[in-house]
């Protein structure tokens, strides 16, 4: 139970100190655990809010968060039409945010909630703008998921325009002139960690501690993964497209060298019979690296075409525990607002 028998609601003029922004899918078996150890660590520290974010879930996660906002009134639900994604509904969460700092953490208990006074003690007692946990005890679901994890690491700091640090993950804190700087940046295709990095903010890590699922699985399969590597790439840096200029002029000059090979060797020994073989390898492999140019490409040509057409980041269904909730229709978001779906009408 919430240590305060008033709902903090709309109309009070004190703002939150924290705020917590909690996304989700199909998380219902692991919610009431979740508040019980939540809760109770945010009453030791004053005034708050948590935002929790139902990312378009198939089970009665909405039902359940609705059912628990009886017991802690400052519980605050977002509902999203579908599922956006993770990287999105953290920016739906964000932006109905008010706290002064707001800790970011997962809904599975993998991101300790005891963890958050020692997140919060670098942003009050040094200024810091962006507090990272730093991974301890990580399970990374062995060997190759880990040689994986890796490999992108290395390929992301090597092409990109920003580093990020492989052992820090989603559980942070960012002060209010953070939250607001990212909010400001209105791209599709995001990975907030790069976007975080990019803004550049003072910024530290604090060890802590992950713990083991506390239930369900995780939603993030192989192919979930690789297709956040690669918008993660993508986005920051255009190396990959620069290095296939590089390619097709190496390709080139060892075309033209070979070539003039053979007209030396012919003109020196005379004609000999063509080798099948190699010119069925030669054309396959230079296929093949024309391919993966033109998939880049794409990549890049999709990722324009998906800014350019300025449909809404994600809409909400349907919104509980804020000033103004009540509605339960689809909230259609003007394209200006991007970020910001509850500003142009009720939901």
């Amino acid at each position: 139970m919430s240590g305060s028998a008033d709902d903090p609601v709309a109309g009070s003029a004190e703002r939150p100190l924290i705020s917590v922004v909690l996304p989700m899918h199909n998380e219902s078996r692991g919610l009431a655990r979740l508040f019980e150890r939540l809760v109770p660590v945010l009453d030791a520290i004053g005034r708050y809010e948590m935002v929790a974010i139902d990312d378009g879930s198939t089970d009665d996660t909405l039902a359940r968060l609705k059912q628990l906002r009886r017991s802690y009134p400052h519980l605050r639900v977002v509902s999203l039409s579908r599922n956006f994604g993770k990287e999105i509904a953290v920016t739906a969460g964000l932006a109905r945010t008010s706290g002064a700092c707001v800790v970011i953490m997962d809904s599975d208990l993998q991101h300790i909630p005891e963890g958050i006074p020692a997140l919060m003690e670098p942003w009050k007692r040094e200024g810091f703008a962006i507090v990272y946990a730093l991974r301890v005890g990580l399970d990374r679901c062995g060997a190759l998921r880990s040689t994986l994890s890796a490999a992108f690491y290395k390929v992301f700091d090597f092409m990109s325009e920003v580093k990020i640090d492989r052992e820090t993950g989603d559980f942070l804190l960012l002060d209010r002139r953070v939250v607001d700087a990212f909010l400001a940046m209105t791209e599709r295709n995001r990975f907030n960690r790069g976007l975080l990095a990019w803004a550049g903010f003072r910024n530290t890590t604090v060890p802590l501690e992950v713990e083991a699922r506390h239930a369900g699985s995780s939603q993030f399969g192989f192919l979930r993964l690789a297709r956040l590597a690669v918008t993660a790439i993508t986005a920051f840096g255009t190396l990959p497209l620069r290095i296939w200029s590089y390619i097709g002029m190496i390709f080139a000059l060892a075309g033209l060298g070979y070539g003039a090979f053979i007209a030396i060797r012919t003109l020196i020994f005379g004609a000999d019979v063509p080798g099948y073989p190699s010119i069925i390898v030669a054309v396959l492999v230079s296929a093949g690296v024309q391919l993966i140019g033109l998939g880049i490409i794409g990549e890049y040509i999709g990722h324009v075409y998906s800014e350019v057409k300025r449909r809404p980041l994600y809409l909400v269904q349907e919104t509980v525990g804020f000033a103004d909730s009540p509605a339960d229709e689809a909230v259609v978001v003007e394209p200006e607002t991007p970020l910001a779906p509850d500003l142009g009408g009720g939901e």
